[in-house]
């Protein structure tokens, strides 16, 4: 993928700005009414570091069954408990029998590439090495299905499960949303990609100009990352449709897999369909779309796609 890595970039005064990190968390979290948390709280020491994460078990599940894992990855000045909030994915594991991780970044941020970001990008945390720790305890606690093993994440958090499908053969499938790709990708293994993205979006522009957030960010034109990994799962041309301010391009590629991209007509750097609290139209975050649910979108796609055999 070497197109990507000639266009990867992180302004090197971005980490002067500390009071606005939080920008680059979810584009809105959760409103004050969603439900109390039904996660458990585990920790995991990776390289000498203390790791924590929430793992949300399904209400219901066929006894015995092999489940999917879903990784969702918070934002950049988020958490994990702000992202089981946010996002609805407790919702979909007790309805369809999913297990939910919901990874905590090292103050805030993940080491996703190319220097960025925040704290986590400053030491040069083993943020892949954490999660991949953190799937491998996860089943050894439940009987996780190995070819249903997911990544998801907004912003900083969709980088992250970009890198962890650059640098690991664990995923099915990646579900990135107000993303890029940061750092070098020499060898991805090929798995199904869904990326959502909105054109409006300012911190991390849609046609991979530098961001407007405190890092920045710099990567390639979304249709080109999009066409990297389309090479990857060596697909043929793309079908594209549009209904209203929604435009989906799809490639269905050999062993099962697809490379799809839904783009948003004026949507900024949000997760679409989330709920919305009081930061939403301040200029501390966009809000979110309404033309479709992020969540459900993701979630279908995952579950049509398990890893090749």
């Amino acid at each position: 993928m070497s197109s990507t890595r000639e266009l990867q970039r992180v302004h090197p005064t971005a980490w002067l700005v500390v009071v606005v990190i939080a920008v680059l968390a979810a584009g809105c979290a959760a409103s004050p009414a969603a439900p109390a948390s039904s996660a458990t709280t585990e920790h995991i020491v990776v390289g000498g570091v203390s790791r924590t994460y929430l793992l949300h078990r399904p209400a219901h599940a066929p006894a015995g069954a092999a489940l999917p894992l879903v990784v969702m990855i918070h934002g950049g000045g988020g958490s994990a408990a702000g992202a089981e909030r946010a996002y609805g994915w407790d919702g979909i594991s007790d309805r369809d029998g999913v297990v939910v991780a919901y990874p905590e970044g090292r103050q805030g941020s993940w080491s996703v590439g190319g220097g960025c970001c925040g704290a986590a990008g400053r030491v040069g945390s083993d943020d892949v090495a954490f999660l991949t720790a953190m799937v491998s305890r996860i089943e050894q606690q439940l009987r996780i299905d190995p070819r249903r093993i997911y990544a998801t994440g907004i912003s900083e958090g969709g980088m992250m499960s970009y890198r962890l499908a650059c640098e690991t053969s664990l995923l099915a499938a990646v579900g990135p949303d107000s993303a890029t790709l940061l750092g070098p990708c020499p060898d991805p293994h090929p798995l199904s990609v869904t990326h959502l993205h909105g054109t409006a979006d300012t911190r991390i522009p849609y046609d991979g100009t530098p961001g407007s957030g405190i890092n920045h960010i710099t990567g390639p034109p979304i249709p080109t990352l999009i066409g990297d990994w389309r090479t990857v799962d060596r697909c043929p041309p793309p079908i594209t449709t549009t209904h209203g301010i929604v435009t989906t391009t799809v490639a269905t590629c050999p062993g099962g897999r697809a490379v799809e991209l839904t783009t948003i007509a004026g949507a900024g750097h949000q997760w679409p369909g989330a709920a919305c609290n009081a930061r939403c139209g301040r200029g501390a975050a966009d809000p979110p779309s309404t033309a479709l649910d992020a969540t459900t979108t993701i979630w279908d796609f995952f579950a049509a796609h398990p890893m090749a055999t």
